[in-house]
C-alpha cells in the first residue's frame, strides 16, 4: 500500500515537472546600446543549440519588450535580427523551471549608422523607419528656449512661413500626435504650447498605417517628449532671456522676451512620475505696407487703399502637467495624465490708409481721404485635459488596451477696429467691435487589441470620437449705420462631431522585407446649427482608409521603401463658421457651413544610403486631392475684401524630398534637408455664390540646413537657415521667406550645465530675412501685403541638467480644443 502510495506521488512530481518544463519563458527588453532606446519590431528567434531548430519568435512591442514561452529545458541561442544594426547571437540555457529574465539586451548599429552622430552627443541625429523618419530634437540650438515649432521647421519637407503656418511636403493640413496620442487641433497653436528643451525627437509619419486616425492631408508629425530614464530622481530645467531689439519699427511698446520651463520625474519599482510647467513670453515687433484696389464696374469707379504701419504680436502661454504610470505587475499597467494651461496673442495693427476713388475708364480722381486705423485683434484660451489608460498584457502575450480622454477648453477674444482720423486721431469716424465666446467640450474612447499572429503582429482595434462646440459672436457699430445684414455680422453657431471607426493591420518581417498593410473604415456625422438659419447642416461620411508600406533591406547600408495610403482633411469650426468677423478695417473674415472635407491620395517611393560618413535619404511623393479648401478673396464693398473658406474642385502636388546627414571631421556635422515639389489646383470655384474657374500651378522648393561646429570639449557653434521659395495659391502668390539663425554653446560641470548666445532672424540691414509678401487679385480686386518681421533677435539660455532625460512621457494633449485660436 505504501509503495502504490510512493508511486502515485512520484508519478504527480513527474507529470508536474513536465508540464512546468513545457511553459518555461524567456524574456527581456532590446535598446540601443548608443542611445537606450527601445527598439521596437526587432525579430527575436530561438533556435536549438544541437542543430539550429527554431523553437519560438516574436517581434518586439513599442518599449522594446518581448517573451518568448512554452519552452523545455535545454540549451539555446537566441538570434536577433534589426535593419541597421548587427545581429546577435546570445546563448541561453534553460536548467529549471524559472523564468529566465535576460534584462536590457543591446544591439549594436551597423557601421555605417554609427556615423549619424551628434558631435557633442554620440546620439543618432535621425533615422529611417518603415513609415516614418525620426529627428533628435536637442541638434537644433537655435530652437532652444523656443517651441515645438522652432524645432520643427528645421526639417527636411517642413516649412514654416511668416505667418507661422506649418506645411509639411507642401500641404498645411496634418494630423499632430504627441508620444503616440492624436491631437484635432490646429497644429500652430498645439505646437508653440510644448517647450522645445521638453522634447526628446520629433517623427515624421508621411505614409501612415491603419491604426492612425486618417486625419491630415500630409500624414501625420508625433512629438516624443522626454522623461527620466533611470531610477530615482531626474530634474531638467531651463531659463531664457531676450536682449533688447537691434532693430526699430516705431512700434508703441517694446517686445518682451523671456521664459523657463521645469521637468521632474520620479521612477522607482511600480512608478513613473512626471511633473512639468513651462512659461513664455515672446512678443514680436514688426512693420506691414498694404496696397490693394477694387474695381466696381455698376458705377464705373476704381478704389485704392493702400496702407503702412505697425503690426506687432504680443504673446504669452504658461502650462502645468502631470503624468503617472502604475505597473503593479507584468501584465497591467496604468497610466493618468493631467494638463491645464492658457494661451494668449494681441496683434496690434495701427495704419495709415489713402483712400481714392476715380472713374474706372477715364482715371479722373472723384475723392479722396485719408484715415488712420488702429486695430486690437485678442485670442486667449484656457485649456483643460485628462486621460486614463489601461493595457493588459494576456497569457499568450495579446494586449488589450483601454484608452479615454477628455478635454474642456475656454476659447474667448475680440477684435476692436477703430477708424480716426488723420493726423487728428482724437475724432473717432467708426468703431467696430467683434467679441466672441467658443467653449468646447470632447471626447475619445479606444479600444485596441494586439497578438502575434505567425511571423508578423495583428492589430485591431475601436475608436468613438464626440465634440461639441458652442459659439456665440456678437457685433457692435459706433456710430450706428444703416446695414441690410447686419444681423448675419451676430449670431450662434453650434456645431456637433461625431466619428465611429474600426481598423485591423498586420505587420511583419519576411527575410529583407518588412510590411505593414491595414483597412480603416470610418462613419462620421456632421451637424451645424445656426441662430439665423432653421435649417439643420448635416453632412453624413462613410468611408474606408486602406494603407500600406513595404521596407526591403538590399544590404546593410541601403534601403528601399514604398508606401500608399488614403487620407481625409476634415473642415474645423473655424473654417464652418459663416458669421463674419471684421478681421480690421480692409477685410471681413468667414466660413462655410457646407465646406466639404477633402480627400487625398498619398503615394511614395523611398531610397535611404547609410555610408561611413554619414547617411542620405531621397522619397519620390504624389499627392492626389478631391475637394481642397481654399481661402479666397471677393469684393463685399469698396474698401473691403470678403475673405472665405471654399472648395476648389481637385489639385495635385507631387515633389522629392531629400535629407542627409554628414560628419566629414569630427569636429564637423553637417545635416541638409530640401523639398522640391510642384502643386496644381484647378476646377470650378464657388465663392458666395459666384463661380469661377482656377488653373494655378508652378514649382516650390524649401531648403532647410544646419551646421555644428566643435571649438572645444565645452565650445560649439552652430548655424542653421530656413529657406521657402514663392509658391502659387488659388487666386495669387506668396512670396519667398527666409529666416538664418546661429547659436554658441557654452557648457559646465561636464555637460550638466549650459549657456547659450542665439542670433536669430540675421538680416544686418540687408532687409532679406523673416519678411514675406502675399498677393491675390481677382477680376475686380488686387491686394499686396508685405509683412515685415522682427530681425537680428538675440536670446540668452540656461540649461541645468540633474540627470538625464530621455524616452517618452505619457502626458494628456489636446484633442481640438485651440482649433478656432
Amino acid at each position: 500500500m505504501q509503495l502504490s502510495r510512493f508511486i502515485v506521488v512520484l508519478l504527480l512530481v513527474f507529470f508536474s515537472l513536465a508540464i512546468k518544463a513545457q511553459n518555461v519563458t524567456i524574456k527581456g527588453i532590446l535598446i540601443d546600446q548608443q542611445t537606450k532606446q527601445p527598439l521596437e519590431y526587432a525579430s527575436m528567434a530561438l533556435l536549438k543549440k544541437a542543430d539550429s531548430t527554431v523553437v519560438g519568435g516574436v517581434l518586439t512591442g513599442p518599449n522594446g519588450s518581448f517573451e518568448i514561452s512554452k519552452l523545455q529545458i535545454g540549451q539555446y541561442v537566441l538570434k536577433i535580427a534589426y535593419i541597421g544594426y548587427k545581429n546577435r547571437f546570445i546563448p541561453v540555457n534553460i536548467n529549471d523551471t524559472r523564468m529566465v529574465n535576460l534584462g536590457s539586451v543591446t544591439l549594436t548599429p551597423t557601421s555605417e549608422l554609427l556615423n549619424q552622430v551628434n558631435i557633442s552627443s554620440g546620439k543618432v541625429n535621425a533615422s529611417n523607419k518603415i513609415d516614418k523618419q525620426s529627428y533628435r530634437a536637442d541638434q537644433f540650438e537655435s530652437a532652444k528656449g523656443g517651441t515645438a515649432i522652432d524645432v520643427l521647421k528645421n526639417l527636411p519637407s517642413v516649412a514654416v512661413n511668416g505667418e507661422g503656418q506649418i506645411s509639411v511636403r507642401g500641404s498645411t493640413g496634418f494630423l499632430v500626435l504627441v508620444n503616440g496620442k492624436p491631437v484635432l487641433t490646429d497644429a500652430q497653436t498645439v505646437l508653440s504650447q510644448l517647450p522645445a528643451n521638453s522634447l526628446e525627437n520629433i517623427e515624421l509619419i508621411t505614409s501612415p498605417s491603419a491604426k492612425y486616425d486618417p486625419d491630415g492631408k500630409a500624414g501625420i508629425i508625433n512629438i516624443v517628449t522626454k522623461k527620466g530614464a533611470n531610477d530615482g530622481f531626474t530634474l531638467t530645467a531651463n531659463a531664457q532671456a531676450g536682449l533688447p531689439s537691434t532693430t526699430d519699427y516705431d512700434n508703441k511698446e517694446k517686445p518682451k522676451r523671456f521664459g523657463g520651463d521645469v521637468t521632474l520625474n520620479f521612477r522607482k519599482d511600480k512608478w513613473d512620475i512626471s511633473v512639468g510647467g513651462n512659461y513664455l513670453r515672446n512678443d514680436n515687433a514688426g512693420y506691414r505696407e498694404g496696397d490693394v484696389y477694387t474695381k466696381n464696374f455698376t458705377n464705373n469707379t476704381i478704389t485704392r487703399f493702400p496702407s503702412n504701419g505697425e503690426r506687432s504680436f504680443d504673446k504669452y502661454n504658461y502650462a502645468g502637467r502631470l503624468s503617472a504610470i502604475y505597473a503593479p505587475n507584468k501584465n497591467n499597467s496604468f497610466s493618468v495624465g493631467f494638463f491645464s494651461g492658457k494661451r494668449y496673442q494681441a496683434r496690434l495693427a495701427d495704419l495709415v490708409y489713402t483712400n481714392s476713388t476715380s472713374d474706372l475708364l477715364t482715371g479722373v480722381p472723384i475723392r479722396s481721404t485719408t484715415y488712420y486705423n488702429s486695430n486690437l485683434q485678442t485670442k486667449e484660451g484656457t485649456f483643460t485635459l485628462g486621460n486614463l489608460d489601461y493595457t493588459h498584457t494576456f497569457a499568450d502575450k495579446s494586449s488589450l488596451t483601454a484608452s479615454l480622454l477628455y478635454e474642456n477648453a475656454n476659447l474667448y477674444g475680440n477684435t476692436r477696429n477703430r477708424n480716426l482720423g488723420y493726423p487728428n486721431t482724437t475724432d473717432t469716424i467708426q468703431y467696430v467691435f467683434n467679441p466672441y465666446k467658443n467653449p468646447i467640450n470632447g471626447y475619445r474612447f479606444k479600444l485596441d487589441y494586439a497578438v502575434n499572429v505567425g511571423k508578423g503582429k495583428f492589430e485591431s482595434g475601436y475608436q468613438f470620437r464626440y465634440d461639441t462646440q458652442d459659439g456665440q459672436f456678437d457685433y457692435f457699430v459706433s456710430p450706428a449705420i444703416s446695414q441690410p445684414d447686419a444681423n448675419r455680422f451676430r449670431g450662434t453657431a453650434g456645431a456637433k462631431n461625431q466619428i465611429h471607426s474600426v481598423y485591423s493591420q498586420y505587420s511583419g518581417k519576411e527575410d529583407k522585407l518588412e510590411y505593414i498593410g491595414g483597412l480603416r473604415y470610418e462613419y462620421a456625422t456632421r451637424r451645424l446649427n445656426l441662430s439665423y438659419d432653421p435649417a439643420v447642416h448635416k453632412l453624413n461620411l462613410s468611408n474606408l482608409f486602406p494603407s500600406l508600406n513595404l521596407l526591403y533591406n538590399i544590404n546593410d547600408g541601403l534601403k528601399l521603401k514604398a508606401g500608399y495610403s488614403r487620407r481625409i482633411q476634415r473642415t474645423n469650426n473655424y473654417e464652418l463658421n459663416p458669421i463674419p468677423e471684421r478681421e480690421h478695417s480692409e477685410t471681413l473674415e468667414q466660413g462655410d457651413p457646407d465646406l466639404k472635407p477633402s480627400f487625398i491620395d498619398l503615394v511614395e517611393l523611398g531610397l535611404t544610403r547609410n555610408f561611413k560618413k554619414g547617411s542620405f535619404f531621397s522619397t519620390l511623393y504624389y499627392q492626389n486631392i478631391k475637394n481642397p479648401i481654399q481661402r479666397v478673396n471677393s469684393v463685399y464693398a469698396d474698401t473691403i475684401l470678403n475673405r472665405v473658406f471654399t472648395n476648389a474642385e481637385k489639385a495635385r502636388s507631387f515633389g522629392l524630398e531629400l535629407g542627409a546627414n554628414l560628419q566629414p571631421v569630427k569636429w564637423w556635422s553637417l545635416y541638409l534637408g530640401g523639398n522640391v515639389y510642384n502643386y496644381k489646383v484647378s476646377g470650378d470655384l464657388n465663392v458666395l455664390g459666384s463661380s469661377s474657374v482656377i488653373n494655378n500651378a508652378n514649382w516650390v522648393f524649401s531648403i532647410n540646413a544646419n551646421t555644428s561646429f566643435k571649438l572645444s570639449k565645452t565650445w560649439s557653434v552652430q548655424g542653421n537657415v530656413n529657406y521657402l521659395s514663392k509658391r502659387p495659391t488659388a487666386q495669387g502668390e506668396d512670396s519667398k521667406f527666409l529666416v538664418p539663425n546661429t547659436a554658441v554653446k557654452k557648457t559646465f560641470m561636464d555637460g550638466r550645465f549650459s549657456a547659450t548666445l542665439q542670433w536669430q532672424n540675421m538680416d544686418l540691414g540687408m532687409n532679406q530675412s523673416n519678411r514675406q509678401r502675399i498677393t491675390t487679385f481677382g477680376k475686380d480686386f488686387y491686394t499686396t501685403t508685405n509683412y515685415i518681421y522682427e530681425t537680428d533677435v538675440f536670446l540668452l539660455n540656461f540649461s541645468f541638467n540633474l540627470n538625464k532625460l530621455t524616452g517618452k512621457a505619457k502626458l494628456p494633449t489636446s484633442e481640438f480644443g485651440d482649433k478656432e485660436f
